[in-house]
């Protein structure tokens, strides 16, 4: 039992002296894997609310050139509990400071003309929602040294 406990330290531990990825500059594309963990049984009615609410925000954002790409993915199969997520949304910003900059009110005023229907739906979408969790990340060229 002790050699596991070992074993899975040295797994989970960086090697010593191994490359951190670089801060992305402000021309780069700036990556982030948005997951999404819903409560049991509230997948369909989450990912149902999240392209009503959510992805008609990010459509536009792509349109307004904040944004280059955007993915969705789901697991094809369960993991374990502690590992579980029902959606993954890749989006490939701009650049680092695009994801910060703020949505313009108007924008979304003209995408959801019934605010309160929006609050309330936005509001359900987050209740069901069990994890959430957001990982930026960088290509790893694997055939340089």
């Amino acid at each position: 039992m002790k050699r596991r406990s070992m074993l899975a330290l040295l797994l989970a531990t960086p090697a010593a002296g191994a490359a951190q990825a670089p801060p992305a500059g402000p021309s780069e594309p700036f990556v982030v894997e948005y997951y999404y963990k819903a409560r049991w049984g509230y997948a369909e009615e989450f990912i149902r609310l999240f392209k009503k609410n959510h992805y008609p925000v990010l459509k536009r954002q792509l349109e307004l050139g904040r944004i280059q790409e955007i993915t969705a993915a789901a697991p094809r199969f369960h993991g374990t509990e502690e590992g579980r997520w029902d959606y993954r949304v890749t989006l490939v910003w701009k650049n680092a400071a695009a994801p910060h900059e703020p949505f313009p009110e108007a924008e979304l005023r003209r995408l959801f003309p019934d605010q309160e229907a929006l609050r309330r739906e936005e509001q359900r979408r987050f209740e069901i929602l069990a994890a959430h969790w957001d990982v930026p990340v960088v290509t790893v060229d694997l055939t340089r040294p």
